[in-house]
């Protein structure tokens, strides 16, 4: 009888020692295995995966979908125009473009067809159409027409108007009209037309920007028209 007891002890996973109840190491894999442990791990995993950032392949790729479907029919798909009434946005900084789209969509920024539109972008859309425009490479589509017009609106951007405190647009804009990233536009090359439309709109206080509002509410609109063709004609690569 002795043996069957020590058989029976020595056969069982649990040992119980002192009240305490120990398992096993076979008895131990065996439950690390179990299935509802493997569903769990493989979640585990997936979700981790699901939290990582996008590359910059990814938002590349997001950008140029986005751009095929929404925007290439005023803008194109390398950014420049074809529609002078439109705006040539190659090379403009991502920060700034994705900040437009975000105007447009909550109104800040009227405009009937850009709301349409921006309607249905995220954030991150309106992110990776910046990222896409801004790796495009501008090319020269806008040309200056008028010399003497031209003379002027250099004057104007590089140095302002002292008599009426209107401070030179290479300020904010770049000497080179390249623009500041999240701030203010890429000005060289643009559409004379769509240039003088947008000054006007900020003149008139249809376009809302304290700054921009106060400096072209002191100026002439041949004074504005001239700093337009001057832009038109600006050459820079970025």
């Amino acid at each position: 009888m002795k043996k069957i007891l020590a058989t029976l002890i020595l056969a069982t996973s649990t040992t119980w020692f002192s009240g305490v109840a120990f398992t096993s190491e076979p008895a131990k894999a065996a439950q690390a295995e179990k299935p509802a442990d493997k569903a769990q791990a493989a979640e585990a995993t997936t979700a981790e995966s699901a939290a990582a950032p996008p590359t910059k392949a990814d938002i590349m790729a997001r950008g140029a979908q986005i751009v095929g479907g929404v925007c290439v029919a005023c803008h194109g798909l390398d950014g420049m125009s074809v529609v002078s009434a439109n705006p040539n946005i190659a090379g403009m900084p991502p920060q700034y473009i994705a900040k437009q789209l975000e105007h447009f969509k909550g109104g800040i920024r009227k405009n009937a067809i850009m709301a349409g539109m921006s309607a249905n972008l995220t954030p991150d859309d309106m992110k990776a159409v910046g990222e896409y425009y801004w790796m495009q490479s501008p090319k020269n589509n806008a040309q200056a027409r008028d010399k003497v017009m031209a003379e002027r609106g250099q004057q104007i951007y590089r140095g302002g108007i002292a008599d009426a405190k209107v401070p030179a647009c290479a300020g904010c804009h770049g000497a080179v009209g390249a623009g500041l990233p999240a701030i203010y536009p890429r000005l060289a090359g643009q559409w004379p037309e769509y240039t003088i439309a947008q000054l006007k709109a900020y003149q008139s206080g249809e376009r809302k920007h304290p700054m921009m509002n106060a400096i072209t509410s002191r100026v002439k609109d041949s004074d504005l028209a001239a700093v337009a063709e001057y832009i038109a004609g600006m050459r820079t690569a970025k």
